[in-house]
């Protein structure tokens, strides 16, 4: 356990909203080293603890203790940029405590060219260790390669054009490229792509080096990044040593220790009160103070409900379908003069659940409006069966009426008519609409509220219920994850598992994926479409076994067209950039080894005694190393980006 002093405290921490107690006598304490993340059911206050720990909203009670000097970065669910920058220019903004640091040393390194006390040594020295944590010398490139790395392709695109999920990409990339010592981040993989979020993975567990707390729906995130989970529960804060899979372990113990405890104080109060009956004349010593601990069993209650949601006989609310709900033969989609799927051939029967992934841009959503019909293939037929029945569960949860209550959002309302009808058809059992919105966690008075009003996790739950009662068997669902709780997400795949109907999902929930997909099928964002049989985990292995048998294949041959596309060439290299690019690499890591090796002797106190002349050979030595560096990125990224063409 590391010594150095934490980087956050929180003492007794509270925050009410109206009458509800979102939290109560909160207490954490964040070291430098920590990677936490925080789950609790949508509604619970997650977001709002976030804000408070990040200085963005005030505690009504309670002491929150910052380390002096400690950089805390805040990523919201929503960003807000200036409408008038670039997301290039957003980004570098995340580099002004580096430019500071750094032109300070660059200015300090000239004054001490002619000698110096010990003090402006000993800050000389201090601002070269600040460089190194903020980065290291050479970061202006970083702003374009972060950029590409979390899927933002245009870095002149304007903040006021862009979209909800690059807005949230690019505020990503500032925070990271601020290298804060202690990151808050809600929801950071909504809207990436799985290939992003496996990047950002990476990147937190090999790069960064603050602390993190989190917010997030994406269980393997959760295990890959965190080494605790902390469970926003009833107001009170409870602790679970290592990751996700972890947690879930703990927790059964938990729920398995509570279970037997409240057995164990039924058979207690079934006893006492038995004893409290039998009246006066078996009541010989101690009386008082065995009615006095009966009253309290009795007043001790349950624990509480854990307030969950429940999809228990929502299975049978779908209509019945013919052989084939739906076919798509040969269908081209494009958008804006881009063609987004080439030719795309598939269909679906009852039973069948298709995810559908790619990166960003790849027309994901775009498919799912060619098959609702809103958008017209270029080329080819959609045609669904006699009886299919279609739901659109959309991202943006569009479809929603901001100014009407949550019941009659799910009611449904044309007029003054009432479309949807106060009952819900379970089978061939009715229940009462408020009776079927309580299975999401809406309480007669919250199906009364606004729906505008509710956060994002609450209005994914309007939305979802709005879907579900739709009694539709071919369900279109696009990111269906996004603001659900791992709680809902567990009951949401459960439903999905047993339900008798088709189902499209767009989702970068490769969990999610893992648990409902039969079927997994890659956009590439250049216009092709593969359809892979079973789950994602089975999709990744698939393609890295693909990946690694490329090689093993010496020319093209003529038995097929699928071989033929396998014995193609890997790459737009020619020979001698081959060989120059799988050594590039080392020649990267060489280059940053020299730069740092000349930072760590540019802070030597040693250096600046032994005269101008060496001071200024260093400098001179460390400019060129830094060049060098540059330029060997430069050229690693020109030859990384010819290979990726031809993939």
């Amino acid at each position: 356990m590391s010594s150095a002093p934490p980087l956050l405290a929180a003492r007794g921490v509270a925050k009410t909203i109206g009458p509800r107690v979102l939290f109560s006598d909160a207490r954490l304490t964040l070291s430098p080293q920590a990677r936490i993340g925080l789950l609790g059911l949508n509604g619970t206050g997650k977001s709002t603890l976030l804000r408070v720990l990040a200085g963005q909203e005030m505690p009504d009670a309670g002491v929150i203790e910052r380390r002096i000097g400690t950089h805390v970065a805040y990523l919201t669910q929503e960003p807000e940029l200036a409408p008038e920058k670039t997301a290039e220019q957003i980004v570098a903004e995340g580099l002004g405590a580096w430019i500071e640091v750094n032109a300070r040393y660059q200015a300090l390194s000239e004054a001490l060219t002619g000698g110096g006390n010990a003090e402006l040594h000993a800050e000389h020295a201090r601002l070269g260790e600040q460089m190194d944590r903020l980065g290291g010398w050479s970061r202006d490139h970083e702003v374009l390669r972060l950029l590409e790395n979390l899927g933002m392709c245009d870095p002149q695109k304007l903040a006021a054009s862009m979209s909800g999920g690059e807005c949230r990409r690019v505020a990503l990339a500032r925070l990271l490229i601020s290298s804060p010592d202690l990151a808050i981040l809600d929801e950071p993989t909504n809207h990436l792509d799985a290939e992003t979020i496996t990047w950002l993975e990476r990147y937190f567990s090999d790069t960064f080096q603050g602390a993190l707390l989190i917010v997030t729906h994406d269980r393997y995130f959760l295990d890959a990044v965190c080494t605790e989970i902390i469970e926003l529960e009833h107001g009170q804060l409870n602790f679970f040593e290592g990751g996700y899979s972890d947690y879930l372990e703990e927790k059964a113990v938990r729920l398995a220790l509570a279970d037997r405890a409240e057995q164990t104080r039924l058979n207690l109060v079934r006893r006492e009160t038995e004893w409290l009956r039998r009246g006066p004349k078996a009541r010989t010593t101690k009386q008082k103070a065995r009615i006095d601990r009966a009253n309290t069993l009795i007043d001790q209650g349950p624990p509480p409900d854990t307030g969950k949601v429940s999809f228990g006989g929502l299975e049978r609310v779908a209509a019945r379908a013919g052989k084939i709900v739906l076919e798509l033969d040969g269908v081209q989609i494009a958008r804006n003069d881009r063609t987004l799927v080439r030719d795309l051939t598939m269909g679906m029967r009852i039973g069948d659940r298709v995810g559908i992934v790619g990166p960003n841009g790849a027309g994901k959503s775009s498919l799912l409006s060619v098959v609702e019909d809103e958008l017209a293939p270029v080329r080819g037929t959609v045609k669904k069966g006699l009886h299919t029945k279609l739901a659109h569960f959309d991202q943006t949860r569009s479809r929603l009426e901001e100014t009407w209550s949550v019941y009659d959002n799910v009611a449904g309302w044309e007029g003054a008519e009432l479309t949807g009808g106060g009952q819900v058809d379970l089978g061939d059992e009715q229940v009462d609409l408020r009776v079927y919105l309580e299975k999401f966690l809406f309480d007669r008075h919250k199906q009364r509220q606004v729906t505008g009003s509710l956060s994002g996790g609450e209005r994914a739950r309007v939305s979802l219920a709005k879907t579900l009662r739709s009694g539709a068997n071919l369900l279109l669902l696009d990111e269906p994850t996004n603001d659900l709780d791992t709680f809902t997400l567990s009951a949401l795949e459960d439903l999905l598992e047993r339900w008798p109907v088709a189902l499209l999902v767009v989702s970068h929930d490769r969990y999610f994926l893992n648990r409902v997909a039969t079927r997994i099928l890659v956009l590439d964002g250049k216009g092709e479409a593969t359809l892979y049989s079973g789950n994602y985990e089975t999709y990744e292995r698939l393609l890295a076994e693909q990946r690694a048998a490329a090689p093993e294949v010496a020319r093209p041959t003529k038995t097929s067209e699928a071989s033929a596309k396998q014995a193609a060439p890997k790459s737009g290299l020619t020979y001698a950039e081959r060989i120059e690019f799988d050594k590039i690499l080392d020649v990267v890591a060489e280059a940053e080894a020299r730069v740092n090796e000349l930072s760590a002797k540019l802070t030597d106190p040693n250096l600046y005694s032994a005269g101008p002349d060496a001071m200024r050979k260093a400098k001179g030595e460390h400019e060129e190393a830094e060049a060098k560096l540059s330029s060997v990125m430069a050229r690693w990224e020109t030859l990384e980006a010819r290979n990726s063409a031809r993939r």
